[in-house]
């Protein structure tokens, strides 16, 4: 790849993270060295132009897009499309790919994704953690550990939002105050996993029931991801989740045990610093009275609200973090992205 050229990406699976992540890219194409020139997506091209130009929760897109042929043009810049469903049925290599974006979620294990190195794609990044994240060879969640990418990399995860969410502040609030123990509780917007109404499409039982009629308890890997990313907190987090009938902006409930002293100004002090200075593009911090609605759109990693911050005793301290679920973790995507770019050099495996 010449020395200043784009990177030349391609999204796999052009659903919501899909879309999110080319729009992120395109409303802020100054910050990134990456194009995007391919799209794969089994659904007709009318409908991925449509959703490309209306989205119901963050809004139409403020650029033009048209359909040309067996492309999409945005903004006058062509972006072509397949349909295929298989890896191997996509001319990857003809198309020049750098790095392919996989968010289709349907592929998680290294000889499943192997398939797309086979058929072209030098790199992948994913938008889930794989399976286990033991089958990829890095797993990096933007502003804590990028810089142990050395660019030889092949299949790269982009963790989870909740893990993108929840990461920064447990690194922040563990370098700083230590932390003995984690109990958590992510309060997660609706997913295209459930059903509208009640329906036989899924082994969790649970996940048979309507999503906006009710508050659903779900399995979530997060305190395996947390321990993955923050490995000396190992053995020492539990995790829950619960979807909540919203369509976007999700919540992370935060209990921990501390190993000095605390308060609840002095949390926020320390939260509020970090917010407004290292931690600025991760973290934002605020102690309005606020409604998940408030952070749509919202391109931070998680929204500490200080007015829900409580202690019991000295030792004991409870937070709560809002995250846009979709547009959070598209942003850091890209970041992941250019930063892994940069790595790359000569004699990178390709």
């Amino acid at each position: 790849m010449p020395k200043n050229s784009p990177l030349r990406l391609a999204i796999n699976g052009y659903g919501r993270i899909g879309r999110c992540f080319l729009r992120a890219l395109l409303e802020n194409p100054a910050d990134h060295r990456l194009q995007v020139v391919a799209i794969n997506e089994p659904a007709n091209l009318e409908s991925i132009a449509y959703l490309s130009r209306y989205d119901s929760t963050h809004g139409r897109f403020p650029g033009r897009v048209e359909i040309g042929d067996n492309s999409l043009l945005i903004d006058g810049q062509r972006i072509a499309v397949s349909h295929a469903r298989q890896p191997e049925a996509v001319d990857w290599r003809g198309q020049g790919i750098d790095l392919l974006v996989e968010c289709s979620g349907a592929y998680g294990s290294r000889a499943e994704l192997s398939r797309f190195i086979a058929a072209g794609c030098p790199r992948l990044l994913l938008s889930h953690p794989g399976a286990g994240g033991e089958d990829v060879d890095a797993t990096i969640v933007n502003g804590i550990n990028q810089h142990s990418l050395s660019g030889n990399e092949r299949l790269v995860s982009a963790a989870s939002c909740t893990t993108n969410a929840i990461v920064p502040v447990l690194s922040l609030l563990d370098r700083e105050i230590g932390i003995e123990q984690v109990l958590l509780t992510t309060l997660h917007s609706v997913m295209n996993d459930q059903p509208l109404i009640d329906g036989y499409h899924h082994d969790d039982l649970r996940r048979t029931r309507s999503a906006m009629q009710s508050i659903i308890p779900v399995s979530t890997g997060l305190a395996r991801g947390v321990e993955r990313l923050l490995p000396q907190l190992g053995g020492r987090v539990q995790a829950k989740a619960i979807r909540v009938p919203t369509l976007n902006v999700s919540a992370i409930d935060l209990t921990i045990s501390t190993q000095r002293p605390v308060s609840a100004p002095s949390i926020n002090r320390l939260l509020a610093e970090a917010a407004g200075g290292p931690l600025k593009k991760l973290i934002a911090y605020s102690e309005e009275a606020h409604a998940s609605i408030d952070f749509n759109h919202d391109p931070h990693s998680a929204i500490v609200d200080g007015s829900q911050t409580r202690t019991a005793g000295t030792h004991l301290v409870n937070l709560f973090v809002w995250f846009d679920n979709e547009w959070g973790f598209a942003n850091r995507m890209l970041e992941v992205a250019d930063y892994w770019s940069q790595r790359w050099t000569q004699e990178s495996v390709i």
